[in-house]
C-alpha cells in the first residue's frame, strides 16, 4: 500500500506493443499495474453463455497474462463492475494515476466519467488516450467546425492530413521494466463468471498482404478469401489500427478507404451519440411505419427467406460469427426493404451475433441500408438478391456452401415476391417522408 503505482487499464487494447495508454503508463515513472475487468454491466446483458466473444476475450486475456508473467508482472483480472473494481485497487494499492485507452460508445463515455469522478475523490489522476482510430473526434472536420457526414469529403480531408506521426508505432518493448514486479494474479475462470468455456477459431490476427493487394477486385465476391476477417482483431485491439493501416496505404487504397470509414462511423458517433440510442440519423426516417412481423424476422434470422443469397450469409453469421460486407448490405437491405422490418431488429441481432461487433460501424451500416444514416443509400435503392447474386456469386460457390439443400423441396419458397415488396417498400418511405405523416402498411 505504501509504494505508489500507475494502473494501466485494458479495454479495446488488448495488446501490449504499439499501445498509446500502456506507451504513455510505461513511460511515466511508476511500477504499472495491468488492469482487466470483467465488466458485469456488459457481461449480465449477454443472453448467450456460449458466447464466442468472451472467449476470445478470455484467450486472449491468458495470452496477455502469461506475456506479463515473462516480464516478471502480472495481469490483474477482476470480475465485478468497473467502479468495484476500483474501489477494490484503492484500497489495496497508492494510486497516483490511471492510464487507459479512448472509448467513444455511450455505455463508455457514462461509465468512464463515472471513473473520473471516483478518481478524483480520491486525487487520483485520470489519462485518456487516442488509440483504436487514426483520427478521433474533432481531428478531421469541415473549414467551418462542423463535422462531416458525407463520407468523401472527410476521406479527402483524411487523407490529406495524414503524416507518418499518425502512423507511427507507440513504443512499449522497451520499457517494459516499468511493468510492476508481482508473482502470478489468479484469473477468474468463465464459469465462475457465468460462461461456458467454448472451443472456438478464430480467424489469425496476421495480415495477408497478397489479400491487400487483389482487394480491389476480390472483395465483393464472398466465395473466394478476399477480405481480411481482421475486424475482430480490430474490435478488441489485439493488432494495432496504425500497423493495418501503414500496410493499406502502401499497397490498396481502397482497402485503406475501408479503415477511414471505420473512423467516419466513430467519429459520427461521437457528434451524434443519439444514433447509437436507437435514434435514425436522419430524424424523418423515424416517421416510417414498420411492419411487425415476428414471423419474417424469425424466418430471416434462420436464413430460411426462400432468397438463397440472403439464407447464405444469415448462415454464415449463425454458424461461424462472420459474415462477408458485401453479403451484409444484401441481408440488411432485404431485411428494411423486402420484409420492410425496422433497422434496429437486424441491428440488434447483429450485435449478438457479429464476432466484430462495433457498435459505431454496426449501426453506420444499417442506417446506411436502410437509407435513414449519414451518407446512406437513398431510400430508393433496393438490392435485387438475384442480380447481387449473378454479379458476385454467378457459380453458386458461396450460396451452394451455406445453403446445400438449394436445389431440393426442401428449401422453402421465397417469403415474399421482389417486385411486390419493392412497391410496397417505395410506397411506405414516400409516405413517411411526406409532410402529412405515415399511413400503416400491411
Amino acid at each position: 500500500m505504501d509504494k505508489p503505482i500507475h494502473i494501466f487499464w485494458f479495454r479495446r487494447d488488448l495488446r501490449l506493443e504499439d499501445n498509446a495508454g500502456l506507451s504513455a503508463a510505461l513511460k511515466a515513472g511508476l511500477p504499472v499495474l495491468p488492469l482487466f475487468v470483467f465488466d458485469t454491466e456488459i457481461l449480465n446483458k449477454l443472453s448467450d453463455k456460449k458466447d464466442k466473444r468472451v472467449q476470445f476475450i478470455y484467450t486472449t486475456i491468458c495470452q496477455l497474462q502469461q506475456q506479463l508473467q515473462d516480464l516478471g508482472s502480472s495481469l490483474r483480472v477482476i470480475y465485478g463492475t468497473p467502479a468495484q473494481a476500483f474501489e477494490q485497487l484503492l484500497q489495496e494499492y497508492s494510486v497516483r494515476a490511471v492510464f487507459t485507452n479512448h472509448d467513444y460508445e455511450p455505455y463508455a463515455l457514462q461509465r468512464d466519467q463515472a471513473i473520473d469522478n471516483l478518481l478524483q475523490r480520491h486525487q487520483v489522476a485520470f489519462h485518456h488516450f487516442k488509440d483504436q482510430v487514426i483520427f478521433e473526434k474533432n481531428e478531421v472536420i469541415k473549414d467551418d467546425g462542423k463535422p462531416y457526414t458525407v463520407f468523401t469529403p472527410f476521406s479527402k480531408k483524411w487523407k490529406a492530413r495524414l503524416t507518418e506521426m499518425d502512423l507511427k508505432p507507440h513504443e512499449t518493448k522497451k520499457y517494459f521494466q516499468g511493468f510492476i514486479q508481482t508473482s502470478p494474479l489468479e484469473i477468474p475462470s468463465l464459469e465462475s463468471m457465468g460462461f461456458v468455456a467454448t472451443p472456438a477459431e478464430f480467424p489469425p490476427k496476421v495480415l495477408d498482404e497478397s489479400m491487400v493487394m487483389h482487394y480491389s477486385r476480390q472483395r465483393d465476391i464472398p466465395g473466394v478469401q478476399g477480405t481480411s476477417h481482421l475486424g475482430i482483431h480490430l474490435r478488441f485491439g489485439t493488432v494495432s489500427i496504425r500497423s493495418v493501416a501503414t500496410t493499406a496505404k502502401k499497397l490498396s487504397e481502397v482497402f485503406l478507404n475501408e479503415l477511414i470509414w471505420r473512423d467516419f462511423y466513430h467519429m459520427i458517433l461521437w457528434h451524434f451519440p443519439q444514433v447509437g440510442k436507437g435514434k435514425s440519423f436522419k430524424p424523418a426516417y423515424d416517421q416510417i411505419l414498420w411492419r411487425h412481423q415476428e414471423t419474417e424476422f424469425e424466418k430471416w434470422c434462420q436464413g430460411k427467406t426462400g432468397y438463397p443469397i440472403v439464407d447464405a450469409g444469415m448462415r454464415e453469421l449463425n454458424t461461424t460469427g462472420i459474415m462477408h460486407n458485401r453479403v451484409r448490405m444484401i441481408v440488411a437491405s432485404f431485411l428494411c426493404k423486402h420484409l420492410l422490418l425496422d433497422w434496429r431488429w437486424g441491428e440488434a441481432y447483429f450485435a449478438e451475433k457479429l464476432l466484430d461487433f462495433d457498435l459505431a460501424a454496426n449501426n453506420g451500416g444499417w442506417q446506411w441500408a436502410a437509407g435513414s444514416g449519414c451518407d446512406a443509400a437513398p431510400y430508393f435503392r433496393i438490392f435485387n438478391p438475384y442480380l447481387q447474386t449473378k454479379k458476385f456469386d454467378p457459380d453458386l460457390q458461396y450460396i451452394k456452401k451455406w445453403v446445400p439443400e438449394l436445389d431440393s423441396f426442401d428449401y422453402p419458397k421465397p417469403i415474399v415476391v421482389h417486385e411486390d415488396a419493392r412497391k410496397r417498400c417505395l410506397e411506405a418511405y414516400a409516405q413517411a417522408l411526406k409532410n402529412d405523416g405515415p399511413t400503416r402498411v400491411s
